[in-house]
């Protein structure tokens, strides 16, 4: 039989994360206990004040179109947002809303890059990066994040990586999946390499610019010149509990954000109204269940790191940021497929293999710590048992 399917979805990619959720589910239906440190969103209820400004909405007849690129009064608080948080001017016109912050992966790539052309993306990184750049037919660069250097960029090898046919750099920070921060240096590393180039755009995916435990965030854009060269991409999933609300934005200047807005008008329309009204609440309104939040994330990351240190055979560096643990397995004497498989299913604690997140995450596991400290704690026992078994 004639395959219907077009070539190039031989070449798009997927998120384990929700693989593994499937298989992890499937186990839970036979009747086994399982611990769920595999999926990237906070365990936190939406805030209150969010969730009513939603309902309002509904009832006030925010149920039609809106805008492609987003409503007035959330593409200003988002203007607003980013002015003061990056300390650059922003127009409510260089702002475009999208139903999740993905979409601006997917906008950007597709707007901005042509086949042939070179991405530099990083790895271990959110898969998304490498599917899309292999979706429009260009050329995957991957940047190395290695624990040696604290998941962060290696300037030199950077440097080496930026050539004529680069079209396209795209920053993570902080990282999914090691948690990794890039400093001020770093990101003046990339400034300087391009800034005599016009032809060379920065995505940088900024979606846990808020969950960070130590120093503070630092955006490419706010660098001399860069603002122009930038696309920052955010949300409302992580910061404000909002996974499943499916609301983000990019900021970008405007000639690329009507291009992106043309690509809305393609696919989506427009991101749901009253979603959009609920994010304005969240921008606005009182920003205390965030402070709370990253407070007990930052708790429970001192128990997996400490806990997972106490494993024989693994270790653990401490991220800065982000809701993650990338901790190296090499000594277990399994790849971190046969590892991350091994414990789901004989331990019952679900987590992803490193390489999910590219081939340079071989030897490490993603693990989540969104969860509570009861059955982290409750993780950390039954892999501490696993690896002993192993050693028999």
């Amino acid at each position: 039989m004639v395959s219907i399917i077009a070539d190039r979805m031989s070449v798009l990619g997927t998120e384990t994360a929700f693989e593994v959720l499937a298989r992890a589910r499937a186990l839970e239906k036979q009747g086994r206990d399982v611990v769920h440190l595999e999926i990237g969103e906070p365990d936190f209820d939406t805030p209150k004040n969010i969730k009513e400004a939603a309902v309002k909405a509904i009832y006030n007849g925010y149920t039609h179109y809106v805008p492609a690129a987003g409503i007035p009064e959330l593409r200003e608080a988002i203007a607003e947002h980013i002015s003061e948080t990056r300390k650059i001017p922003v127009d409510p016109d260089e702002v475009v809303v999208t139903p999740g912050a993905k979409p601006i992966m997917f906008f950007a790539i597709l707007a901005c890059v042509n086949p042939g052309e070179e991405v530099l993306y990083p790895n271990p990184g959110f898969p998304i990066y490498e599917s899309m750049i292999n979706f429009v037919g260009a050329k995957p660069v991957p940047i190395p994040l290695k624990e040696e250097n604290d998941f962060r960029l290696d300037h030199e090898y950077v440097k080496k990586k930026i050539t004529k046919k680069t079209k396209m750099i795209i920053l993570n920070s902080p990282e999914n999946p090691t948690g990794g921060v890039l400093t001020k240096e770093d990101l003046k590393v990339i400034a300087d390499c391009i800034a005599d180039r016009d032809d060379v755009l920065v995505l940088s995916d900024e979606i846990y610019s808020r969950i960070l435990y130590e120093g503070k965030h630092e955006s490419i854009a706010s660098l001399p010149g860069m603002k122009e060269k930038t696309l920052i991409l955010d949300g409302f999933s992580k910061t404000y509990a909002m996974t499943g609300w499916r609301l983000g934005y990019g900021v970008v200047r405007k000639d690329l954000a009507q291009k992106i807005t043309q690509l809305m008008v393609n696919s989506n329309s427009c991101t749901c109204a009253f979603i959009q009204v609920a994010g304005v609440e969240a921008l606005k309104g009182p920003q205390d269940s965030v402070d709370k939040m990253v407070a007990e994330f930052k708790k429970r990351r001192e128990v997996i790191v400490s806990g997972l240190n106490n494993i024989k055979g693994i270790t653990c560096k401490k991220p800065k940021g982000a809701f993650y643990v990338f901790p190296n397995i090499r000594s277990v004497g399994m790849s971190s497929k046969e590892f991350s498989d091994y414990l789901l299913n004989e331990a019952g604690v679900a987590v992803l293999p490193g390489t999910s997140f590219g081939e340079y995450g071989e030897g490490h596991l993603r693990i989540s710590f969104a969860n509570s400290v009861e059955n982290i704690k409750k993780a950390l026992d039954r892999i501490n048992e696993a690896v002993k078994k192993l050693k028999k």
